[in-house]
């Protein structure tokens, strides 16, 4: 079944999800951007009908599905409205701005008997389905901890703009940077958490030395009130630990994106070394499995391919193959909720300076 699909937010990660629905078999038929001449642009570019309004295009576009690719305030209601207009729905990450919006998401989908997915893209990275491949084969056994990051020197996307204003954002590198946490629970296979315990910092967050190279305008007399970085602890309830750490601003030496796990079978990592000027051709891909094996410690790397898009037109292909039963969801609604959960108790527990329960 070709499943037509409609793109809320023609923004650059488009280019990505319309790549990936396109690899799995979808047409791209109905662009929605605020700036109509932004939709027009793209929707010439795939044969499809513009649109400057998403209620407009859910009433009037030949579309099944939607792929939401806006500042994380609209997920919610835009993907409520689709679900309740018989759409299926993409999402782009963090789901929503905090566990009770993505309850309600969760809820609409449900309700409407529709697929609902989020742009978890690094469980569609090669080296993510490669490791997957030894935990689900037992090489790994119990994943007892983790330690996931996405740790930047300089990379505070833009100054007053959406990303730094926490009403539009739900946050800072917590929230933006989130995906080496969901691997590493992931690979843990989703355990439930307990307590939360967690420090936020800002010491940076308005200095504009730390902007980094993403070309995001600053808005003038715009908000900056998220945080700059975050360290924190999570206890889940079968005993199993994972320590985290994001920042768009920090003093390290280079910007790292990993998760390190140990096993009680084999460790792990799946690690991404960006180069000094933050562009991913110049990164160094790792993935390795650590074992013991006739009293020796005997380190595999793992071969996996090339995919300098960190796994985003593989996520997005996925969303389509789950819709038409050709395959499994690389994530799921109560995954999503699971996680926001975390990022709640996260946010709380820097607040609070002690540790927060999560029920």
């Amino acid at each position: 079944m070709s499943i037509k699909v409609g793109i809320i937010g023609a923004g650059g990660m488009m280019q990505y999800h319309a790549a990936g629905f396109i690899q799995g078999g979808a047409e791209i038929t109905a662009v929605t951007d605020m700036n109509l001449a932004a939709a027009e642009k793209a929707a010439m570019e795939f044969g499809a009908k513009p649109f400057s309004d998403p209620a407009k295009m859910l009433a009037e576009a030949d579309i099944d599905a939607v792929t939401i690719i806006t500042p994380n305030k609209f997920h919610k209601p835009l993907a409520i409205q689709a679900m309740d207009a018989g759409m299926h729905v993409f999402c782009e990450k963090p789901p929503a701005l905090n566990a009770e919006e993505v309850k309600e998401m969760k809820d609409a989908a449900e309700k409407a008997g529709k697929v609902l997915m989020f742009n978890f893209n690094n469980r569609a990275r090669p080296e993510s389905y490669a490791m997957m491949d030894y935990i689900n084969s037992g090489d790994v056994g119990t994943i007892n901890s983790a330690q996931c990051q996405w740790i930047r020197r300089t990379g505070i996307p833009g100054f007053g703009g959406w990303f730094t204003n926490k009403a539009l954002s739900g946050g800072g590198p917590l929230i933006d940077l989130l995906h080496m946490l969901d691997l590493g629970l992931f690979f843990m296979g989703c355990p439930e958490p307990e307590w939360v315990l967690a420090q936020t910092f800002d010491n940076f967050i308005q200095n504009k030395g730390f902007k980094g190279p993403w070309g995001i305008p600053d808005v003038a007399d715009g908000v900056t009130d998220v945080e700059s970085a975050v360290h924190a602890m999570i206890r889940f309830k079968g005993g199993q630990v994972v320590t985290f750490r994001n920042s768009w601003a920090e003093m390290i030496h280079r910007e790292e994106v990993s998760v390190v796990f140990q096993g009680s079978k084999a460790g792990g990592k799946v690690e991404r070394l960006f180069g000094t000027d933050g562009l991913d051709e110049t990164a160094i891909d790792t993935c390795e499995l650590y074992v013991q094996e006739n009293g020796n410690s005997v380190n595999r790397t793992i071969i996996a391919e090339a995919c300098e898009d960190m796994g985003r037109i593989r996520s997005a292909e996925n969303f389509i193959r789950t819709i038409n039963d050709e395959e499994k969801p690389l994530n799921t609604p109560d995954q999503a909720l699971g996680l926001m959960k975390i990022i709640d108790a996260t946010y709380q527990s820097a607040q609070s300076g002690t540790p927060v329960q999560i029920s």
